[in-house]
């Protein structure tokens, strides 16, 4: 897993005004938990959103006036009609504890079945683990090029050395699907809809 370093700032009101003042400064107010206390503390918006707008997940290696820990960031609250950052939690982590996480998943290759004209269909675009930090990958890899037209990677497939996979045994992570179910899904669908006349 990458490791990033990250700066923060304690912060003196901990309640909405204070919140909304350290936005109004271009910092996103957070929390870390998971310690001995909770701490609050601000972060730079430009930091936090190198955090958050990113396919990545990152150990981070936090610094609040000089007080170090391994953290973790667990939950972003975004607003939902500019996607301004609002707050950020952080999980402060321990070499010997193990936590969960949602790992992207990368998927590797090119598989059998599109080059015989299937339809590639990816279901998670990350996937909940649970593990200590030095088994925790970049990312989960999937080797899609053996995928035949019908076949199907579910959860239960898969086998990284160190983690429990959270998400049910039987989802489908990626599979390769016919061109012709997915005309016939289509046609479901527009026979499905209505059309009302004003």
């Amino acid at each position: 897993m990458k490791t990033v370093s990250l700066s923060g700032s304690r912060r003196v009101s901990v309640g909405k005004k204070g919140a909304k003042s350290l936005r109004k400064e271009g910092r996103i107010p957070s929390v870390v938990y998971g310690g001995k206390d909770q701490i609050h503390f601000s972060i730079l918006e430009n930091e936090a959103k190198k955090l958050v707008f990113t396919p990545n997940v990152y150990l981070i290696e936090l610094d609040i006036e000089g007080k170090k820990s391994k953290v973790i960031l667990q939950e972003t609250q975004i607003h939902p009609v500019t996607d301004r950052i609002l707050h950020l939690d952080f999980l402060e982590i321990s070499d010997d504890a193990p936590f969960k996480i949602n790992m992207p998943v990368k998927l590797e290759g090119f598989a059998k079945g599109v080059r015989n004209g299937g339809k590639l269909r990816q279901n998670f675009r990350k996937l909940r683990v649970f593990g200590l930090a030095k088994d925790m990958p970049d990312a989960v890899s999937i080797d899609i090029n053996p995928i035949k037209i019908g076949d199907k990677i579910r959860v239960s497939d898969l086998n990284v050395s160190g983690l429990n996979f959270l998400d049910p045994k039987n989802a489908v992570v990626v599979g390769v699907q016919t061109a012709r179910v997915i005309i016939e899904e289509e046609e479901e669908e527009e026979e499905g809809t209505e059309t009302v006349e004003a």
